[in-house]
C-alpha cells in the first residue's frame, strides 16, 4: 500500500487534522462500517499487544489475577448506585429484543416484536454493577478478601463526537475490580495502582505525566476519590490516560456485599477500580510525533531495527540478504525485534518514507560500498540523523542506542511539559496564557463545583487535577477571589 508522506498536513497547520491522517496512514487504525468504531489494524494492534503485555505483567507482580465478566449487564443492575448510573446514563447502549425474523411484507429483516427481553440489558460501558453483583456470592468471611481481579475487554459508550482512539463508541481496555476488609487497604490499592500507571507511561510509553486527584466534579461516578495520570500532548492540550478510583463502600452497600470480620461481625467491604484504554495510543502519537510520521520508543515499536538494501541486480541482492540476515540473527538474540525488507517492487527511498512514518526507531541501511568496507548506514528516527559505523560491534551498539532512544524521548516530553507549566494568580493572565500558549495553568482554585464549572463555561478549561505532592499555599482563587489553600492544575483537555 502506497505511502503518501507528502499528503501529510503538518501539525502547525492543523493539529487535529494532522492527528487524524497520521493515525490512517501510519497504518494503525480506520474508521469501521459501524459509526463511531474503529478498525484496529496490525501495526496498531501489535502495539496495543506491548502495552497489554507490559501491564499485565505489572498487575501480576503485584498480586493482581485476570478474570472475565459478562458484556451484559441487567437494567436493573444500575438503578442500584444513583450516582453511578447518572453518570454513564447518556452513553449507554440497550438490547432490548433476542430475535430477526424476514419481514413478510419483503423488507427484508426485521426485529421480532415477540422477541422482546423481559429485561432490558446494558452493554457493558464499565463493569462495576455485575462485578459486585458477582462479587455478592464469592465473599462471607474476611478470609475470602482482598479480591485482586482485573480483566482485559471492550466497553461501549455511546459518544456522538468520535476521534480514533481518543473517543470511540467501542474501545478496549482493562478494568481493574477490588475488594477489601478495610478502607486503608482499599486506598493503597488505589495508590499503589495509578502509581503502576506511572511507571507504565513514563518508562515504557515516554510519557511523562502529573498524579493527582480529580476535583468532584471529574470524580468517576459513584467514587469517594479518583486518582489520574495526566499527560501534555504537543498541540498544549491535556489527555487523560488513566484513572484509579476508591469506591468506598458505595457498591458493596448496592449489592449488599458483606463479610464477617475477624470479631464475628457483619461489614460492607470496600472497593476500587482503575483502567486504561485505547486512548493510550492516542497519548503515544501525540506526545512524540512529528511532521514526519510516528516517533516510537523502542519498548513498545512493534519493529525496533529496520534494514534496507541498497543494491543493483538479484546477484549483489542475495549477498546483502545473507548478511542482514545474519546481523538481523544477532539482534534478534538479543531480544531486539528486526525486519529485513527485501521487497523489489519499490525504491530504498520509498521504504525509508514508510518506516519513518511508521515510527521505526532505527535503520539500517547496507549498500555495496558498505559490504566492501564492513560498515553500515545507522539512521535514528527520534533526532533523524544519520551516521555510517563499522558493522563489527553492531549488536551491542544498537542495544545500547535503543536505552538511549527510550530516555531521549521521554526527556524532549518532560522538557516540553515542564515548559507548559504556568503559574498564574490573577483571572486576566488566565485567560491570556490558555489562548496564547496553552499547557497546564497552575492557579488557585476556592474549591467550590460551582466555581469549576463557571470557568469551564467561560474558557473551555477545566482542572486536570489537584496534584498529590501539591504544597499547601494559601491564596486567593482567580475566578472569585475568595481564600484557596493550595494550586491545582488547569488546561484544556481531550
Amino acid at each position: 500500500m502506497a505511502v503518501e508522506l507528502k499528503d501529510l498536513t503538518k501539525a502547525d497547520d492543523n493539529y487535529s487534522q494532522w492527528y487524524n491522517e497520521l493515525v490512517v496512514k501510519a497504518g494503525l487504525a480506520e474508521n469501521s462500517a459501524v459509526r463511531g468504531c474503529m478498525v484496529i489494524k496490525p501495526y496498531g494492534y501489535a502495539i496495543w499487544e506491548k502495552m497489554q503485555a507490559a501491564l499485565d505483567k505489572m498487575f501480576k507482580d503485584t498480586g493482581h489475577q485476570n478474570a472475565y465478566f459478562p458484556l451484559f449487564i441487567p437494567k436493573s443492575f444500575f438503578s442500584r448506585e444513583a450516582s453511578h448510573v447518572e453518570g454513564f446514563a447518556k452513553e449507554c447502549a440497550v438490547v432490548t429484543h433476542y430475535r430477526l425474523k424476514n419481514d413478510p411484507e419483503g423488507n427484508g429483516v426485521v426485529v421480532d416484536p415477540a422477541a422482546r427481553l423481559e429485561e432490558e440489558l446494558i452493554v457493558r460501558p464499565t463493569s462495576e454493577t455485575i462485578i459486585w453483583n458477582t462479587y455478592k456470592n464469592w465473599i462471607q468471611s474476611y478470609r475470602d478478601l482482598p479480591i485482586l481481579c482485573n480483566q482485559w475487554a471492550n466497553v461501549v459508550r455511546w459518544e456522538m463526537r468520535t476521534r480514533l482512539f481518543l473517543r470511540t463508541a467501542e474501545f478496549l481496555w482493562q478494568e481493574g475490580h477490588t475488594a477489601h476488609a478495610t478502607r486503608e487497604e482499599a486506598i493503597e490499592e488505589a495508590e499503589k495502582m495509578i502509581r503502576v500507571y506511572q511507571d507504565f507511561a513514563e518508562n515504557w510509553m515516554g510519557v511523562p505525566v502529573v498524579v493527582g486527584h480529580k476535583s468532584p466534579n471529574e470524580r468517576f461516578a459513584g467514587a469517594e476519590d479518583t486518582l489520574t495520570i495526566e499527560a501534555l500532548m504537543q498541540d498544549g492540550k491535556a489527555l487523560q490516560s488513566g484513572t484509579s478510583h476508591f469506591l468506598g463502600q458505595n457498591f458493596a452497600k448496592a449489592f449488599d456485599v458483606q463479610y464477617v470480620n475477624k470479631e464475628g461481625k457483619l461489614e460492607y467491604v470496600w472497593a476500587t477500580s482503575w483502567g486504561v484504554s485505547t486512548r493510550l495510543m492516542g497519548a503515544l502519537i501525540m506526545a512524540h510525533s512529528d511532521n514526519n510520521g510516528l516517533v516510537l520508543p523502542p519498548k513498545l515499536a512493534p519493529i525496533q531495527v529496520v534494514m534496507v538494501p541498497i543494491y543493483k541486480g538479484e546477484e549483489q541482492l542475495q549477498v546483502m540478504a545473507e548478511r542482514m540476515n545474519a546481523i538481523a540473527d544477532e539482534l534478534k538474540a538479543k531480544g531486539v525485534s528486526v525486519k529485513v525488507d527485501l521487497r523489489d517492487n519499490v525504491r530504498s527511498g520509498f521504504k525509508f518514507a514508510e518506516y519513518e512514518l511508521k515510527g521505526v526507531p532505527v535503520r539500517l541501511a547496507l549498500g555495496p560500498r558498505d559490504m566492501e568496507n564492513g560498515t553500515i548506514e545507522l539512521a535514528r528516527r527520534d533526532t533523524l540523523t544519520k551516521e555510517v559505523v563499522p558493522q563489527e560491534g553492531l549488536t551491542e551498539r544498537i542495544v545500547a542506542l535503543l536505552d538511549e532512544i527510550q530516555q531521549n524521548i521521554f526527556k524532549k516530553a518532560l522538557d516540553y511539559r515542564n515548559s507548559m507549566i504556568t503559574r498564574v494568580d490573577t483571572w486576566e493572565e488566565f485567560v491570556e496564557v490558555l489562548n496564547t500558549k496553552g499547557g497546564f495553568i497552575s492557579a488557585h482554585w476556592d474549591g467550590t463545583p460551582e466555581t469549576e464549572q463557571a470557568i469551564k463555561d467561560a474558557t473551555k478549561a477545566t482542572i486536570r487535577c489537584i496534584p498529590i505532592d501539591a504544597e499547601p499555599e494559601e491564596g486567593k482563587c482567580i475566578f472569585t477571589g475568595k481564600p484557596s489553600h493550595c494550586r491545582v492544575l488547569f488546561a484544556k483537555s481531550y
